[in-house]
């Protein structure tokens, strides 16, 4: 599965994992993201498709990043979900048993992944490059 080429970009399944942290720096990645650029891109499902949410998740988590959702207090963008724990194969292992147990793919009101200078951002700090 490793040297399997996405049908969009033609990159290798691991090439793909390495290069999704970067999109960390400056915003959320949606389990939602994954799951569909899996089955769609590369064309994965069942085990194989666990996989590769596992190891992409694990990447991320290895960049810093934690489990997240939408802010609805409106306050911050983004608020940490801290009831995966912090050790990243368990956190992997539990949101990937909860999507498996909902029985649907994940979409973008469920889990997302942010680093600290993403998810602790004020509403409204958020500066822009056409900002004056």
């Amino acid at each position: 599965m490793s040297q399997l080429r996405d049908r969009y970009y033609g990159q290798t399944v691991d090439e793909w994992i390495a290069a999704g942290p970067a999109e960390l720096a400056r915003d959320a990645i949606g389990l939602w993201q994954i799951v569909s650029f899996g089955r769609q891109g590369f064309g994965l499902s069942g085990p194989e498709l666990i996989d590769f949410v596992r190891r992409n998740l694990l990447e991320m988590f290895a960049k810093g990043a934690k489990p997240v959702t939408g802010d609805v207090k409106k306050v911050y963008h983004w608020v940490r979900l801290t009831k995966y724990g912090d050790d990243p194969g368990k956190m992997a292992d539990a949101i990937i048993d909860e999507w498996q147990a909902s029985g649907r793919d994940p979409d973008y009101g469920g889990v997302w992944f942010a680093t600290p200078n993403v998810y602790e951002e004020k509403r409204g700090t958020r500066s822009t490059p056409h900002s004056t």
